[in-house]
């Protein structure tokens, strides 16, 4: 049972820890790295044990999910770390003469806080985690107390890994959450939904502390197929992605915006994949639960709202917490089921004219910023010229969440669904600070910036420096 002294003494420890300087040594990161992905790799099937139990997860969705994407996370930083923590040289400029050296070195911030969601309980710790280590850091790590096995499960993992000074899985509800936030970390690392993100940038700012933020967005994430778009694959790849985890990701689709060209066949495309991939949700094991009973009550409230409009799904158990995936259609901009974050099986529809696709944009732009946006068009041109003008965390043109898999590149959201970003190079940024030092010299200085300014014999340090900085 944690108690404010506890959480206190930990975070002091960890802080002695990394004023030890063993954190700043790359090849001591590398070895914990590595260390970290033995780990998951010796503990994969209880990892699997305790996604099953707390999400419903098949074992291949928790691997591909959740556990081999963590390994994926700890082999990018474990092969690139040396290059991007070496330090950088640069050249001071004419102005800094004769200092003409200066460094810029990645500095870890020192002890972290990670506090990470009930969805993706493995890979929203201990992928974070992947790029706190290879920043430098050490880490708490605050768990959802909605996955009480996963929680145990990481608290067995990285009890065996590592001593508590350097990383400590810490458990329970909001009011241990809180207790955290108390402390004065050095980073604070929240996945979760924007209400509680405020929560902790408000906290965060007593200790003036850096923030990163990966949230889900407010008004959810939409998915454009318009009249162009290769209806089967794009039902397709949707099904597949709603059915993912029972709808519980920040990036997956909320609506789908679909030309009315297209939304009968789209529709009948949709229902055939659902029933291909899935068959009966409620007695499919392969099919994720909903992660608690009052998911499930709300997930079948607004089901039950829109019930007129279902023409697919509609049904759960409540007794398994499983709730089919589900399409509500049609539905219009304005309605409350597009104006929030589901994160449930509902899926609803929202029909427009093909013609009339700068208006649907212009809606989209004028919402709180996304997480994700998906677009399905044969005309790749102008959809990724769309993505250049809208505004949110990542996506996909003729695909769904692959983006969040490929390497080299962010992972974040803007605005309402996030700030920072990470994995692999992104994510040692996100955990550093870039700290300058220009070297300097003792011999050879020039008066040129010293007073005095004035009289006929400094009246040639102003020509300098308006020749040198113009």
């Amino acid at each position: 049972m944690w108690t404010k002294e506890s959480i206190h003494k930990t975070v002091e420890d960890q802080r002695s820890f990394f004023r030890s300087d063993k954190t700043l040594d790359v090849e001591f990161r590398i070895r914990q790295l590595k260390k970290l992905k033995k780990a998951v790799e010796d503990h994969e099937e209880d990892l699997k044990t305790a996604l099953e139990a707390d999400l419903g997860r098949h074992a291949l969705e928790a691997y591909f999910c959740d556990i081999g994407t963590v390994i994926l996370e700890a082999n990018e930083m474990i092969h690139g770390l040396r290059k991007w923590a070496k330090p950088e040289t640069h050249y001071s400029g004419v102005l800094c003469f004769p200092s003409m050296r200066t460094k810029v070195f990645k500095m870890p911030y020192g002890v972290s806080l990670i506090i990470s969601p009930f969805n993706f309980p493995i890979l929203l710790s201990l992928g974070v985690l992947v790029a706190s280590i290879g920043g430098g850091n050490t880490a708490v790590i605050k768990t959802s107390s909605k996955t009480p096995n996963c929680t145990r499960a990481l608290q067995q993992l990285i009890s065996e890994a590592f001593p508590p000074e350097y990383i400590t899985v810490i458990d329970g509800g909001h009011d241990v959450a809180d207790m955290c936030l108390e402390e004065r970390f050095d980073k604070i690392f929240y996945t979760g939904s924007p209400r509680v993100a405020r929560h902790v940038m408000e906290m965060a700012a007593k200790n003036l502390t850096p923030v990163a933020l990966e949230l889900g967005g407010e008004q959810g994430n939409f998915c454009i197929v318009r009249k162009d778009a290769d209806i089967d694959d794009a039902a397709r790849k949707i099904a597949f992605f709603k059915l993912l985890n029972a709808g519980q990701i920040c990036i997956n689709i909320n609506q789908i915006a679909v030309a009315e060209e297209i939304a009968d066949q789209f529709l009948e495309a949709l229902k055939n994949a659902f029933e291909r991939q899935i068959g009966n949700a409620l007695e499919n094991p392969e099919y994720s639960k909903l992660v608690s009973r009052d998911a499930y009550d709300k997930c079948e409230s607004e089901a039950t709202e829109y019930a007129d409009r279902i023409v697919y799904g509609g049904n759960g158990d409540r007794g398994t917490c499983r709730f089919e995936p589900t399409i509500i259609y049609p539905v219009s901009l304005d309605e409350k089921i597009v104006n929030h974050e589901l994160f449930c099986p509902l899926l609803p529809v929202v029909p427009f004219k093909d013609a009339e696709i700068d208006s649907l944009l212009e809606n989209i732009a004028s919402r709180e910023h996304g997480l994700a946006l998906y677009i399905f068009t044969e005309d790749r041109r102008w959809a990724l010229d769309v993505m250049q003008r809208q505004q949110f965390g990542g996506g996909c043109v003729n695909e769904v969440c692959l983006h969040l898999m490929v390497k080299g590149v962010p992972f974040g959201g803007t605005g309402h669904s996030g700030m920072g970003a990470y994995h692999g190079e992104w994510g040692f940024r996100e955990f550093t600070h870039p700290q300058t030092v220009l070297v300097g010299h003792i011999h050879c200085n020039l008066p040129l910036r010293e007073h005095p300014y004035s009289g006929k014999n400094n009246a040639w340090k102003e020509k300098f420096i308006r020749f040198f900085e113009n």
